[in-house]
């Protein structure tokens, strides 16, 4: 199954460290984070979902859950657990499927069978609350995620979710953000009090709406 931009993010009950959940029951009305790693006691995985429990409040703080993946079974998670504590000083926070028969890999897509036909590739789909997919990013096996990247994303996400702008290359929270182009100057005057800067008839930039209404609180 091929899942884009925009499609719902099928539901489906699984069994997780944390206990049973109902996907979109669980996500409620969060943003949400779905990841896989490919297989429990590797050593990438092992800083990824380390760095993921790191995080947590960071996400938390931005009204998103975390979940992980692995096509192996729910005690091989609990016992890897340890070790994700040792490697990074946090215990595991957030809740791992125990995808042994792939159901879920299978649903999202996760096993490209060129690349491996038995365990999955570093997925990331990003879920909004009206649980639509926002962003997928797909790594190799080889190639550790970089998790304050999807931080960043998310906060461009949340940004452009709420207001008529986007995010330019290597665009960081507070900085300037774009004007859309299908929002006319008359009708900018009235969104964008803080004005804004142009570039070229196409590229406006203006303040990022969240940092002056942070400052006006």
């Amino acid at each position: 199954m091929t899942l884009q931009l925009g499609d719902i993010a099928p539901n489906f009950e699984a069994r997780t460290t944390e206990g049973l959940i109902r996907f979109h029951e669980w996500l409620g009305d969060s943003w949400g984070i779905l990841f896989s790693h490919p297989r429990d006691f590797t050593p990438v995985c092992t800083t990824e979902l380390s760095a993921v429990a790191t995080l947590k409040p960071e996400f938390a703080k931005r009204n998103v859950k975390v979940i992980g993946l692995s096509v192996d079974p729910l005690h091989r998670h609990r016992r890897w657990a340890d070790d994700i504590r040792d490697f990074g000083g946090t215990a595991l926070n957030f809740p791992i499927i125990g995808d042994d028969h792939q159901t879920v890999a299978q649903l999202y897509g996760m096993i490209h069978p060129a690349h491996d036909e038995l365990y999955t590739v570093r997925t990331v789909f990003v879920i909004g609350p009206d649980k639509k997919i926002k962003l997928t990013l797909t790594y190799p096996q080889t190639t550790g995620r970089n998790f304050d990247e999807i931080l960043r994303v998310i906060e461009s996400l949340q940004l452009t979710h709420t207001h008529s702008v986007s995010t330019p290359a290597n665009w960081q929270k507070g900085e300037a953000v774009i004007i859309l182009p299908s929002i006319s100057d008359e009708a900018a005057k009235d969104k964008f009090k803080a004005g804004w800067v142009e570039i070229k008839p196409y590229l406006r930039l203006t303040p990022d709406p969240t940092a002056q209404t942070a400052r006006a609180s």
